[in-house]
């Protein structure tokens, strides 16, 4: 599809817009919200942690004392700008489904700020990096969630229905959350003042899960079991998210001040530079039990009520990958496990149920006008 290589931002722009055509987004469904190139300022000019600490934050890759530095910065880069895109080939179906204007409004929203992050992370990669960048650009709009050939798990899972996307914007795109949160106190200047205007706009994202999600509940349509397998499908993608628990790359990460923790800047004990990633996932867990924990206060009294699935269910990374739990942490035998799964997964037949469902219109409480997320 891409054919020749880039060789100037410019050049990536009108890659983008081919890969608009060929996930089949309509360019004009976006035209009300920006496309470009975002910087906030940086309260702090210094590198915060890690052992160049004190000195003045890079502006330029020539400036980064190291190649192995420039190489995971770079790294850094292309794993962020992967999720984006991701997320939109994942959620571009969902446009002729919008339960209301303002659902659908709000989609195209997160769809076309997902899209700003990438491009954001590919203006990086292209004016900071050189051929290698142009290189890793002009990737990004050549691998497919649809073909499962992102880079990181959850980005290659179908979003098929608006209960899908509800728990992913609140869960991975939390996720999201998380990871831009400890890459705003970067040694790389340039990287910092992205990702601290790119957490302005999560904030829209995750808004738009949990107040779906609530929505959800109140309108008493959707049985609350099918909702509980939706958690259990997304969440352990997050936790996987994280990365490995005992991480050589998030420990040089942070000691060359290229990724720091989620509470960086509020932090004041020195790390424990093994557990980087785990500390992460568990901080993580608290926030998401904290707002299942106010799902739960819709939730009609005398019905299940909602949880965390265990740390340990259906991993895929980390020490946990591919061991047998159950949602509420029990080692099971593999029959039990096989069972479970089809248990507490969402099924062909719950899809069917919802699809049914979405056809009456009042499976989500309308969205009062004026009302934030």
């Amino acid at each position: 599809m891409m054919g020749a290589r880039i060789g100037s931002f410019k050049d990536w722009t009108d890659l983008f817009e081919h890969w608009l055509v060929d996930i089949g987004y309509d360019r004009s469904m976006i035209k009300d919200f920006a496309i470009d190139v975002q910087f906030a300022d940086l309260p702090e000019n210094e590198i915060q942690f890690g052992g160049y600490r004190g000195r003045p934050k890079w502006e330029t890759v020539l400036q980064v004392p190291d190649q192995r530095i420039r190489d995971a910065l770079l790294h850094l880069i292309v794993y962020q700008s992967d999720t984006e895109f991701a997320s939109v080939e994942q959620q571009r179906n969902l446009i002729d489904t919008a339960p209301s204007d303002y659902d659908l409004w709000a989609l195209l929203r997160v769809n076309a700020e997902e899209m700003r992050h990438g491009w954001q992370m590919c203006y990086l990669m292209v004016e900071y990096f050189g051929e290698s960048g142009r290189v890793e650009a002009q990737k990004q709009l050549e691998r497919r969630a649809f073909d499962r050939t992102r880079l990181l798990g959850s980005f290659n899972e179908p979003v098929n229905n608006w209960l899908d996307f509800f728990t992913y914007t609140n869960f991975v795109d939390r996720d999201g959350k998380f990871q831009l949160k400890m890459l705003s106190t970067s040694s790389f200047a340039p990287l910092a003042r992205s990702v601290r205007a790119m957490l302005k706009e999560e904030q829209f994202h995750m808004g738009t899960g949990n107040n779906g999600l609530r929505r959800v509940i109140k309108a008493g349509r959707i049985p609350i079991p099918i909702v509980q397998r939706y958690f259990n499908k997304w969440i352990p993608t997050a936790f996987d998210l994280f990365g490995v628990d005992h991480s050589t790359s998030a420990e040089w990460a942070y000691v060359w001040g290229l990724k720091g923790r989620y509470d960086e800047e509020e932090c004041d004990e020195e790390p424990d530079k093994a557990m980087l990633n785990d500390r992460a996932r568990r901080q993580f867990q608290a926030e998401v039990t904290e707002l299942i924990d106010g799902l739960n206060k819709v939730v009609p009294e005398g019905q299940q009520k909602l949880f965390v699935p265990d740390l340990r269910f259906h991993r895929a990374i980390g020490h946990d990958a591919g061991k047998l739990y159950s949602v509420q942490g029990e080692e099971l035998t593999p029959e039990a496990h096989t069972r479970h799964l089809a248990e507490t997964l969402p099924t062909v037949e719950d899809e069917q149920l919802l699809a049914d469902i979405f056809k009456q219109k009042d499976w989500i409480e309308p969205k009062k006008a004026g009302s934030a997320n």
